[in-house]
């Protein structure tokens, strides 16, 4: 075993040399010395120069596309995914291959950010050059009712990443992307929001995330590493996972449309959100880690629209028209088909409210825009169309749901 010796001296447990690394690693041990550690083979440094990216949450709808696009890009590509009872990677089977395959250039890995020795042991086989760490418990009202997982993944999980970098003396040849979130600014104390905006979380999953955001500021200035905060607002997509209030629904409008449900049940429907497309903000997350100097950036469209717009859009695209009866604002406003107003279309369940709501989220890109030259390129009435057309797609069995890998029907 790596790390073992032979006679009578007993080999060395993993526990023990992962606290060996990152508990007490000498100051000025050499990146060599450690990897005789970690690894019994010694890297190969002609494969420097290689672009090899580390993703977590590979599985997710950001982690696919951004997949895609470093493949696309002569990547090759490590995932991390997380065991457990049924095969979640739906989303990457259209491109993943079979590793006996010739050409192979994406490889999965099971991990966890909870598991400090896991990451180490990947870290340190892979050498990735650049790592994109997309993986959280990201469903903010799911986190109120775990929030110590919540902290443990999504805050303290950062932290192993950044310690598993440097354990395996990686922290000045590796480039790390960190998914931050609009949530951080919760009760928004300015309009729009941009990088120096002051954060007000509301959930424990933008508190986790307010952790990550700062710890990687710190190690940024304490250790001069390349570590970048990307903070993208709402970004949507066909694979959005289907608790999401967007997917949510497309999914229940083309189950209505086709039939099989009547009605979609929602929470607060006036809460505004600045939503872009999940595939053009991927490739704002690799130009982050294209320039010389790591900073933090807002990835956002610059324009913001309520979940009731958002339900009125998705109905018009199979044809029908929402029309809002009861007292606006409260649980007895109900959408109903203006064509046939027996037809209750949408109604609020307060079981979908959130215990501390943040009502207005509104992007500035500006920054990102100047520095790295990025801005989001899909409308806001498109992005509903795609989302509602490849849901009746796979509501009429014509296409498989990425994210479970089955038909809706």
């Amino acid at each position: 075993p790596a790390g073992g010796s032979s006679g009578s001296q007993n080999p060395v447990s993993l526990f023990t040399l992962v606290h060996r690394i990152v508990l007490r690693r000498p100051q000025k041990q050499t990146p060599e010395e450690i990897l005789s550690v970690i690894s019994p083979t010694p890297p190969n440094m002609s494969e420097a120069k290689e672009k090899i990216a580390l993703v977590t949450g590979i599985t997710g709808q950001d982690g696919s596309y951004l997949t895609e696009l470093l493949l696309d890009k002569g990547y090759t590509v490590h995932g991390i995914i997380r065991r457990s009872s049924s095969f979640n990677t739906g989303r990457i089977d259209h491109i993943y291959k079979d590793r006996h395959d010739t050409g192979v250039k994406l490889f999965l890995h099971y991990g966890d950010l909870c598991d400090a020795t896991n990451l180490i042991t990947i870290i340190s086989k892979v050498r990735p050059t650049e790592i994109y760490n997309l993986g959280a418990m990201s469903h903010v009202k799911v986190s109120f009712d775990m929030p110590e997982y919540t902290a443990d993944c999504d805050g303290v999980g950062v932290l192993r990443m950044l310690d598993a970098i440097r354990a395996c003396g990686m922290e000045k040849t590796v480039r790390f992307y960190q998914a931050s979130t609009s949530e951080l600014y919760g009760k928004v104390q300015e309009v729009p929001q941009s990088e120096t905006t002051p954060f007000y979380p509301r959930s424990p999953y933008a508190v986790a995330k307010q952790y990550a955001f700062w710890i990687l500021v710190n190690y940024r200035e304490a250790y001069g590493m390349h570590l970048t905060n990307g903070i993208l607002f709402n970004h949507e997509s066909p694979r959005r996972g289907r608790t999401f209030v967007t997917r949510k629904i497309t999914t229940a409008v083309a189950r209505i449309s086709e039939g099989i449900d009547k009605t979609l049940y929602l929470g607060n429907i006036d809460a505004k959100r600045d939503w872009g497309h999940a595939r053009d903000y991927v490739e704002g997350m690799w130009r982050m880690l294209q320039v010389d100097e790591p900073d933090d950036y807002v990835l956002a469209t610059g324009e913001t629209h309520t979940v009731r717009e958002f339900v009125e859009r998705a109905f018009a695209v199979v044809g029908t028209t929402i029309k809002w009866v009861g007292e606006t604002g409260t649980v007895d406003e109900v959408g109903v088909d203006a064509n046939d107003e027996s037809r209750e279309l949408v109604k609020i369940d307060p079981r979908y409210f959130r215990p501390t709501e943040v009502d207005l989220l509104l992007g500035d890109p500006t920054k990102a825009k100047k520095q790295i030259g990025w801005e989001s390129s899909t409308s806001f009435p498109d992005l509903v169309k795609e989302m509602v057309e490849e849901d009746l797609k796979m509501v009429r069995g014509l296409k498989m749901d990425p994210e479970t890998a089955v038909g809706q029907n």
